[in-house]
């Protein structure tokens, strides 16, 4: 009995078990972050330029015609296809321009023919990678 009686008093003496607040026992600090980034960025630019007509030049001196219109008459179609879109213009059929000749034979002449028809006229590809690194350092202070 004398036992039971040790035990019920050691119970009894513990008490109640009480929460103890948790209180923070710092005044002030600091926190520091770095940051590395590297990104690649391969890129391809693909520009086209068109002629959406022709150009038909004549020029010169000590030359005649007796045509009454330097133009060709007779029309061609171009078609040209490029990544699967086909695109058509009307050019000059050049197989019918007009004939030239020196109005003075044997004196100093210049004669000068050119043609431009429609179509791509010029097509430029330009590929670049460009590689951008970045960094960042970050610094929070904090006090209570």
């Amino acid at each position: 009995m004398k036992r039971i009686l040790t035990v019920l008093m050691l119970l009894s003496s513990a008490g109640a078990a009480r929460a103890v607040p948790v209180v923070p026992n710092f005044t002030q600090g600091s926190m520091t972050s770095h940051t590395e980034t590297t990104s690649t960025v391969t890129e391809t630019i693909n520009s086209m330029d068109y002629n959406t007509g022709y150009q038909y030049v004549v020029t010169g001196t000590n030359i005649e015609t007796d045509a009454a219109n330097i133009a060709p008459s007779g029309n061609t179609n171009t078609s040209v296809t490029l990544n699967g879109v086909t695109s058509q213009w009307t050019g000059l059929d050049l197989s019918t321009r007009p004939e030239f000749e020196m109005t003075t034979p044997g004196a100093a002449f210049q004669f000068t023919e050119s043609y431009q028809g429609p179509g791509l006229s010029n097509h430029t590809i330009i590929q670049r990678t460009t590689t951008v690194n970045s960094v960042t350092d970050t610094t929070s202070t904090f006090t209570q």
